[in-house]
């Protein structure tokens, strides 16, 4: 198996439509062979292993010859960075959304 060298920007990796689609079919299978995800999408096996590439380089995705195939499974774990990154962002809008209703509730009275 290839090691978790991350090259790639997390967010830069997750910004495509179709990698995204990429990480979700891995996420709902253990491990998937490159012509599995390929029916998945309407585009040829260049290009879907173009971008498994790119998620490979942001560590998200890790891979291992079977013979002559290819098989991919998620490593999911640089994802946690994103979820960091989002739950800050919650946490302000919950914050911010509770000062709104606060003074909402004071000019009210």
């Amino acid at each position: 198996m290839s090691g978790n060298s991350q090259s790639r920007d997390v967010f830069d990796a997750i910004a495509d439509p179709t990698r995204r689609r990429l990480i979700r079919l891995l996420a709902e299978a253990e491990e998937k062979a490159l012509h599995e995800l390929t029916a998945q999408f309407p585009m040829g096996r260049t290009a879907v292993s173009k971008h498994l590439k790119i998620l490979k380089e942001a560590g998200l995705v890790l891979d291992r010859k079977v013979g002559r195939e290819t098989r991919f499974r998620l490593n999911a774990s640089p994802l946690r960075e994103v979820q960091d990154w989002v739950a800050f962002y919650s946490k302000f809008w919950s914050t911010n959304m509770l000062r709104l209703n606060q003074l909402l509730e004071e000019e009210e009275d």
